[in-house]
């Protein structure tokens, strides 16, 4: 179910309410069936792989408490690792993998080793699992709830979560309805006790989650879904573009993808606090960061902290030597291209953030052990911040196309002329209007993170305002959540 659709109102207000009409127990019951509704929407049978992974995971947590024998643990917990990464891999990377190593096999002149579906699944079983050009469908938000489901036994496997005992409330924590398919990725430390808890009716936090709600839509419908109509034209066929158009298109697809995401994550993040809950932030003005790694202590939070401290830190972090922490970073940000997708161009879009990374701590050994220091003021931060953004959005470029469009869009953009004119579906109004609209998110979350919403009088009527701006300026086309494919 798309958040915005007409579905999604009528699904939000008839759960919420009922939501306030039921004891804790018929609360959590009414919760989990709404998410049991609210994933089988896209494709019902999929639930069925989402339940797997949930009783696998919730006996392990349950008997990794109890064994008091640390190879025991250590067993149930790569049980239930493989479990998750198993299904995650086979439903995602299968594809990926079977073609890029039986042409690998080919090439140096031995036959393919991985067989093709057809071979290995019968065929009433392939039917549902399959599109009509023979590739494995994707379950949407897997690798969402895989992680989040992960999150859990690890932290029971740390002795930081006691195991969850009650089955229905363990399912709604890998299926709570307005993060399930795109996040933010919680914690068990966060959401467990929530699902415990009686949450009275708080109109301050019904009028705080309404309105981050509304800025939520404005973001993904005015904002996002206007700039992808210049993204989509440009990036069609880049050959034919000129270099403004492809440079106009960058800078737009940077902010397209980051209203459509964090816009997602407003609205979840507003939905669970209508109901009282409390989800973390994913997302902190990410294009005002000095620095690229500043920029993912911003950007989709809730990836960044997961790998963090169940990739990093494992790894040894920064603990063994300066070489193993270049690796290790390197490392993280490969894993985390191949987390968005099973095509070479999320490998790439990774490796370059993880060079980033990298080439900045080897930059900053060399000025300490040179003993220069950079000022800090306002030219200079303006100056990182501007370089943070280029360095960031020339890596989208991959994020968004393939590795063909990608090269001819750089190719095309060496030909930037001061007598390019933009190729654009909008007359020169509209574009001026997407510049606006751009300008008018920088200054609003630089100066103002959230909108107030204590004076209800102030509250009703900037509500309705935004609720207006959306219905009146909206782009009504039902774009897809980037985000929802991965």
């Amino acid at each position: 179910m798309l958040f915005n659709s007409i579905q999604f109102l009528i699904f939000f207000i008839v759960v919420t309410l009922a939501y306030f009409c039921l004891s804790w127990r018929g609360r959590w019951m009414l919760l989990l069936a709404a998410s049991c509704y609210f994933y089988m929407v896209f494709k019902p049978v999929f639930i069925l792989i989402l339940f797997a992974t949930i009783v696998i995971d919730y006996y392990a947590g349950i008997w990794i408490a109890q064994t008091k024998d640390q190879k025991q643990k250590k067993l149930l917990l790569i049980i239930s690792l493989i479990s998750n990464i198993g299904i995650l891999c086979f439903f995602k990377y299968y594809d990926f993998l079977e073609n890029s190593f039986n042409n690998l096999m080919e090439s140096i002149g031995f036959h393919p080793m991985i067989p093709h579906l057809e071979r290995v699944i019968p065929r009433p079983i392939l039917a549902w699992m399959v599109d009509n050009a023979g590739h494995i469908l994707l379950p949407i938000g897997l690798s969402f709830h895989t992680f989040q489901a992960m999150s859990y036994t690890i932290e029971v496997y740390r002795g930081n979560q006691a195991p969850e005992r009650n089955f229905g409330i363990y399912a709604l924590y890998v299926m709570f309805y307005p993060q399930l398919v795109a996040g933010p990725i919680e914690r068990p430390q966060n959401m467990l006790y929530q699902f415990h808890s009686y949450f009275k009716y708080d109109f301050e936090k019904v009028k705080s989650g309404l309105m981050q709600m509304a800025f939520g839509f404005f973001k993904k419908l005015v904002i996002a879904d206007r700039l992808s109509m210049v993204v989509d034209h440009a990036y069609l066929a880049p050959s034919d573009q000129n270099g403004l158009t492809l440079v106009t298109a960058m800078v737009f697809y940077s902010f397209q993808i980051y209203c459509d995401f964090s816009g997602y994550s407003d609205i979840a993040i507003g939905a669970a606090r209508v109901m009282g809950f409390t989800l973390m932030d994913n997302f902190r003005s990410p294009y005002e960061s000095k620095s690229v790694a500043e920029f993912w202590g911003r950007w989709h939070i809730s990836l960044s902290s997961w790998f963090r401290d169940y990739l990093y830190i494992p790894l040894g972090g920064n603990r063994k030597g300066e070489f193993n922490k270049y690796r290790n970073q390197f490392i993280v940000f490969l894993v985390s291209g191949l987390w968005h997708g099973p095509f070479w161009q999320f490998v790439i879009w990774g490796a370059l953030h993880g060079t980033y990374q990298v080439t900045a701590s080897l930059r900053d050994k060399w000025l300490k052990n040179a003993g220069i220091s950079i000022p800090n003021n306002a030219i200079v931060r303006t100056f990182n911040v501007l370089m943070t953004f280029i360095l960031v959005t020339l890596t989208w470029v991959f994020f968004r196309n393939n590795i063909t469009k990608s090269v001819i869009i750089f190719k095309q953009i060496t030909t930037l002329s001061l007598s390019d004119k933009i190729n654009t579906p909008f007359n020169h109004v509209e574009m001026w209007f997407c510049v606006f609209l751009i300008v008018f998110l920088l200054v609003k979350e630089h100066y103002c993170q959230h909108i107030p919403t204590k004076n209800t009088t102030v509250f009703v009527l900037l509500f309705i305002t935004i609720l207006s701006l959306v219905y009146f300026l909206g782009v009504v086309i039902k774009n897809q959540f980037i985000y929802f494919q991965f």
